[in-house]
């Protein structure tokens, strides 16, 4: 009985930390790193040289949930509070969006294709300043916010399972599959292209997500039908705990039944980075970028990538 209170308690520790990152920490600095090879060449020397920051702040504003009540929001919308906007699928500013719904329930219910347009605004800035530092900070922040976009359990209220009784979907969907077929993934997805409606573009794609969640729900019903408590989960080992997670072979099933979805979702994810970064320093007006490493950088992101032990929070 104890042993069992003991693994309970790890399992809803793990699916809450789950919760606080998009698609997770291992999936979020892969969405960056990948994203690099699709700039065009007078892009490309520059972030290249910075990748290994780029990728290791991808969680930064994961990070700051912690500390800042204001981030929260920024990671989702949920489209079923926003009736309107839903159901007319067009762009919508955050100033007519605020007036159709009020400011509050815009913190209450979501902000991420309103804060993927800020940080473009801010990334464009930067490239303008021609400011390292800025362009850095604001690319990396801004592939977390479109990494978040991309995933269904990120724009509706339903985003863990809670209301239909599935638990732990969300760290199944965004963390445990990335975690156990990536390297089966075919993630190149040609050169960036420039984005002539960033607002549509977003729009699109949260729409996209939001037309998905049904699936995402229902196939792990589905699939769930077809296991046991004992065969639907494992118990692993990270950082020298027992750890209850979702089964090998569940994993399997529930991919196979949503049509590789999570490989897809992960591609477009990559490709609008690349495009929204691409389009940020086209809005600029392609200012040239330094060529050589900055040492800050390269000793900042080693001593970060070296200090932080990723299976703490999958």
């Amino acid at each position: 009985m104890r042993l069992l209170a003991f693994l309970r308690i790890h399992f809803f520790i793990l699916t809450s930390l789950l919760l606080l990152s998009g698609w997770g920490f291992f999936a979020h600095k892969r969405i960056n790193y990948q994203a690099v090879f699709s700039l065009p060449p007078e892009l490309f020397v520059f972030y290249k040289s910075y990748s290994l920051y780029i990728s290791e702040h991808a969680v930064d504003p994961d990070k700051r949930r912690y500390i800042l009540k204001e981030e929260a929001c920024k990671h989702f919308i949920d489209l079923d509070h926003y009736p309107t906007i839903r159901e007319q699928q067009v762009a919508v500013s955050y100033y007519a969006a605020a007036e159709l719904y009020s400011e509050d329930t815009l913190k209450r219910h979501g902000t991420v294709p309103w804060t993927i347009l800020l940080y473009m605004k801010k990334l464009e800035q930067a490239f303008l300043e021609q400011n390292s530092e800025h362009i850095l900070k604001y690319s990396a922040d801004l592939g977390h916010y479109i990494g978040d976009a991309h995933v269904p359990l990120h724009t509706t209220s339903n985003y863990n399972g809670q209301l239909t009784n599935q638990h732990g979907i969300h760290g199944l969907w965004e963390s445990r599959l990335p975690e156990i077929y990536y390297d089966h993934y075919q993630l190149w997805i040609g050169q960036a292209q420039y984005l002539v409606s960033p607002s549509d573009s977003i729009w699109k794609c949260i729409f996209e997500s939001h037309a998905l969640v049904e699936k995402v729900l229902l196939a792990e019903r589905d699939v769930s039908k077809q296991f046991n408590e004992r065969k639907k989960y494992s118990i692993e080992h990270r950082n020298g705990l027992p750890i209850k997670n979702y089964s090998i072979l569940f994993c399997k099933r529930y991919n196979e039944r949503m049509g590789n979805m999570v490989e897809e979702r992960l591609r477009k994810a990559i490709r609008f980075t690349a495009d929204c970064w691409y389009t940020c320093w086209v809005n600029a007006g392609k200012p040239a970028l330094p060529e050589t490493k900055s040492k800050w950088f390269v000793k900042k992101s080693k001593e970060e990538s070296g200090s932080a032990d990723e299976s703490c929070i999958h």
